[in-house]
C-alpha cells in the first residue's frame, strides 16, 4: 500500500487562520503599514524567547545576516569565516558585506568544524560566522572561547535554529548580533520573507534600527546613510502568533528525530547518524542522514510518494559563484564527502508516527530487500 509522506506542510500549517486575520484586520484598521505597534509587539516578544536585549526585525533572514555584518564593523577587505556546507546566503551576505568569505570544513555533526577556525584566522579577519545547520546548534563554547581571546566578532547564522538550544541557552544570544530567517520553511515562519537580528549591544542596536530604515530619526532627518530593511508589519502579525506554536513544533520535530534515529540505528552499515549530544537541542529544521546509494534510495523513496531532498549535492566552494574564492575540489573533504551522502527525510511536526514507520519500512526494503 502507497502512502503519502510529504514534505511541504504549510497547508496544513496554516489550515486554520482565523485567529491570524482578526489580528490582520486590527493592524489594517490603524493604517500602521510601516514598523509600528505590531512590529515593536513582535520584537520584544521574540526578545524575550531568545532572552536578549534587543531584536532589529528585517526584510529577510539575509537581510538580517548583511546588517550584522555591517553593524559589527565588516568592510570591504575584510575576511570573515563561515563554514563551507551552509545554504547559499550564509556566504552571500558576507559577499554584500563587503567581505572575502574564508571557508572552513564541517565535522561530523554537520556543523562548522571549530578545531579548524584558528588556522584559517588571519590579521583580515572580521567576524566569524558560525551556522546552525539543520536547526543543529554548532559549538559555540568553543568558537565563542575563540572570537574573544582572538578580538574578533561573532554573528550566529541562526537561520533555522528559532528554538535550538546549548545547555539551555538559546541559539541567536552567543554572538554580537545574529541573524534570523522567518522564511516560509524555517521552525518561525511567515507568509512571505522576513528576518530578525539578535543583539544585547545597545549601541549595535541602535545602529541597526536607524540604518534598516534609511537612517533617519524621524521622517525629516537622516544621521546614517541606511537602507530599507524594514520587516512588513503584516508578516510581523504572522509571526508574533506562529511563535506561541514554535516550542510545540520544535517537540514534534524532535520526536520525529528520535523515532528515525531509533529505526535506522540497526543499519549502520548503510546509514550513518550524525552524532548526538544532550547538550544540543536541536530544532531539526531538516532531518539529514548519510545513505549509501544515496541516489538510488532517493529515487526508490520518491516512488514510494516519499518526498526526500538534499541539501545540497554540490558544496559552496564548488559553485560557479565561488570561483574568484580559489577553493578547489579536495579543499574540505568532509564536506565534498557528505554532499555525495547526505539525504533529508521528511520528519515536520505534520508527519505521524505511521508515516514514519513506512519511511522506515521503505528503506529496510531498499537495503536488505
Amino acid at each position: 500500500k502507497i502512502m503519502r509522506v510529504n514534505y511541504p506542510y504549510l497547508h496544513q500549517q496554516f489550515a486554520e487562520v482565523d485567529h491570524i486575520f482578526d489580528d490582520l484586520r486590527e493592524l489594517v484598521s490603524t493604517g500602521q503599514f510601516t514598523l509600528g505597534p505590531f512590529v515593536e509587539k513582535f520584537e520584544k516578544k521574540f526578545a524575550a524567547y531568545i532572552g536578549v536585549k534587543h531584536v532589529i526585525s528585517t526584510n529577510t533572514g539575509t537581510d538580517a545576516l548583511i546588517l550584522a555584518l555591517k553593524a559589527c564593523g565588516v568592510k570591504a577587505g575584510d575576511e570573515v569565516i563561515t563554514v563551507a556546507n551552509t545554504f547559499y546566503a550564509t556566504v552571500g551576505a558576507i559577499v554584500a558585506a563587503g567581505a572575502k568569505p574564508v571557508l572552513v570544513d564541517c565535522d561530523k555533526r554537520m556543523q562548522i568544524d571549530s578545531t579548524k577556525i584558528e588556522d584559517a584566522i588571519t590579521t583580515k579577519t572580521a567576524a566569524i560566522v558560525p551556522v546552525h545547520w539543520m536547526g543543529v546548534p554548532a559549538d559555540m563554547e568553543t568558537i565563542m572561547e575563540i572570537a574573544d581571546r582572538r578580538k574578533i566578532a561573532v554573528v550566529e547564522d541562526a537561520c533555522p535554529a528559532v528554538g535550538a538550544e546549548i545547555d539551555g541557552k538559546r541559539c541567536g544570544s552567543f554572538g554580537k548580533a545574529n541573524g534570523f530567517s522567518f522564511h516560509p520553511l524555517k521552525p518561525l515562519n511567515v507568509w512571505g520573507d522576513g528576518g530578525a537580528i539578535t543583539t544585547n549591544d545597545d549601541k549595535v542596536a541602535d545602529f541597526l534600527r536607524l540604518y534598516r530604515n534609511h537612517g533617519m530619526t524621524d521622517r525629516d532627518h537622516i544621521v546614517v546613510w541606511g537602507i530599507n530593511s524594514r520587516i512588513q508589519p503584516i508578516q510581523a502579525v504572522v509571526a508574533t502568533r506562529v511563535l506561541d506554536t514554535v516550542d510545540h513544533s520544535n517537540s514534534v520535530r524532535l520526536r520525529n528525530a528520535t523515532l528515525l534515529d531509533e529505526g535506522l540505528f540497526d543499519l549502520s552499515e548503510f546509514i550513518e547518524l550524525s552524532p548526538r549530544s544532550e547538550k544540543y537541542k536541536a530544532v531539526f529544521q531538516l532531518y539529514v542522514i548519510r545513505a549509501q546509494r544515496r541516489d538510488e534510495l532517493s529515487d526508490y523513496l520518491r516512488s514510494k510518494e516519499i518526498e526526500c531532498c538534499i541539501h545540497y549535492p554540490l558544496p559552496l566552494h564548488l559553485q560557479n559563484a565561488a570561483k574568484p574564492l580559489g577553493y578547489k575540489r579536495g579543499d574540505f573533504p568532509e564536506c565534498e564527502k557528505q554532499a555525495n551522502e547526505i539525504i533529508t527525510l521528511p520528519a515536520h511536526q505534520y508527519i505521524n508516527e505511521e508515516q514514519i514507520a513506512y519511511t522506515l519500512e521503505h528503506i529496510r526494503k531498499f537495503y536488505r530487500g
